[in-house]
C-alpha cells in the first residue's frame, strides 16, 4: 500500500501521516510507503516505512503529472488555499482550488491505476437559503469564491468516478478548531484563536458577535473520520461521492464558555470583540 497525502506538510495532512503510521495499515493492506507533498516541505515523520517529503505546487501540472508517476493506492488531497485568502486573491484560488485539484485529478486519470482518493470540500459549498437542516443531498449554493472551487471540485470528483478514472469520496469538513500554531489567512482562524491564544496569556480578536453560530470539528476526530471514510466501500457510497462530515454546531459564546469551565474567567478577558465586516460577509455565507 502506497499512500500520498497531498497538503502533507498542514495541520491536518501532519496529524493523518501520524496516524497512519501508527496504524500501519489502510484498507486492509499494510502501508509499505508514504509520500509527503506540499508547497513548502513537509515536516519529516519517522515510521517503519520509507516516508518521502516532496515540495510540489499542484497549480503546476508538470509538477504534479511528476509526483502522482508514484503510482499511489490512495491518495488525500488536502491542499487548498484558504477560505480569505481565495477571496482576497480569486486567481491564487482558482489556480489551487480548483485547477490543482483538476491536474490532480487528470495527472491520476492520464496514469490509469484507479487509486482511491479522498477530497477535502468545506461547508462552505452551501450558502444562500437552505433548509435546516442541511443533509448531504441539500443544493449546493456557496456564497464565496472557496464555496464555490470546492463545490466544483466535488462535482468533478463524481465525475471521474462515474467514468471509473478513480474510486474518489469527498467529505465536507466543519471548521477544525482548536488549530494549534499561528493564525492563518482563513476567514474561520479566529474561531481558534479565541480558545488558543487567550490560554497562552495572549490577546485574540473576534470579528463576530457571541451568536454566532457554526459547526466545529476536532483536528484529532477529523482525521478518525478520514480514514473511516477511506476505508468505506465503493458500492456503499451511491452516485453522490460527497458528504458532510460529522460535527457538533455552538455558538461562540459557548466555545467562550466552555473554555471559561475549564481554565478559569481570565482567559476569557483576552478576547477583544471588534467585528469586521469582511469576516463577517464571508461567514455569514457559510450555513
Amino acid at each position: 500500500m502506497k499512500v500520498l497525502i497531498i497538503g502533507g506538510g498542514g495541520v491536518i495532512g501532519q496529524k493523518l501521516a501520524r496516524k497512519l503510521v501508527d496504524r500501519g495499515h489502510l484498507r486492509g493492506a499494510d502501508i509499505a510507503h508514504m509520500t509527503l507533498a506540499d508547497v513548502v516541505n513537509p515536516a519529516p515523520i519517522t515510521a517503519g516505512f520509507p516516508v518521502d517529503v516532496v515540495r510540489v505546487d499542484i497549480a503546476d501540472r508538470a509538477s504534479v503529472d511528476k509526483l502522482i508517476a508514484g503510482r499511489y493506492d490512495v491518495i488525500y488531497l488536502l491542499a487548498a488555499i484558504v477560505s480569505a485568502h481565495a477571496e482576497e486573491d480569486f486567481d491564487a484560488g482558482m489556480n489551487i482550488n480548483l485547477f490543482g485539484s483538476y491536474h490532480v485529478f487528470e495527472a491520476v486519470r492520464a496514469l490509469g491505476t484507479k487509486p482511491v482518493i479522498v477530497f477535502s470540500s468545506s461547508v462552505a459549498v452551501y450558502g444562500g437559503e437552505v433548509p435546516d437542516p442541511i443533509e448531504d443531498h441539500t443544493f449546493l449554493n456557496p456564497q464565496t469564491s472557496y464555496g464555490t472551487q470546492k463545490a466544483i471540485g466535488e462535482l468533478l470528483l463524481n465525475d471521474y468516478s462515474r467514468k471509473g478514472y478513480f474510486d474518489g469520496r469527498g467529505f465536507r469538513l466543519p471548521t477544525i478548531s482548536v488549530r494549534p500554531g499561528k493564525p492563518n489567512r482563513a476567514a474561520s482562524s479566529f474561531m481558534s484563536s479565541i480558545i488558543r491564544e487567550p490560554l497562552n496569556g495572549e490577546e485574540a480578536i473576534c470579528p463576530v458577535g457571541p451568536d454566532f453560530m457554526h459547526p466545529y470539528l476536532s483536528p484529532r476526530k477529523c482525521v478518525e473520520n478520514l480514514i473511516l471514510g477511506t476505508e468505506v466501500a465503493a458500492e456503499d457510497l451511491g452516485q453522490n461521492r460527497c458528504m458532510m462530515m460529522p460535527g457538533r454546531a455552538w455558538s461562540i459564546q459557548q466555545l467562550v464558555d466552555a473554555m471559561t469551565q475549564v481554565a478559569g474567567p481570565e482567559p476569557a478577558k483576552l478576547i477583544k470583540w471588534q467585528e469586521d465586516a469582511a469576516i463577517q460577509a464571508i461567514v455569514n455565507g457559510w450555513r
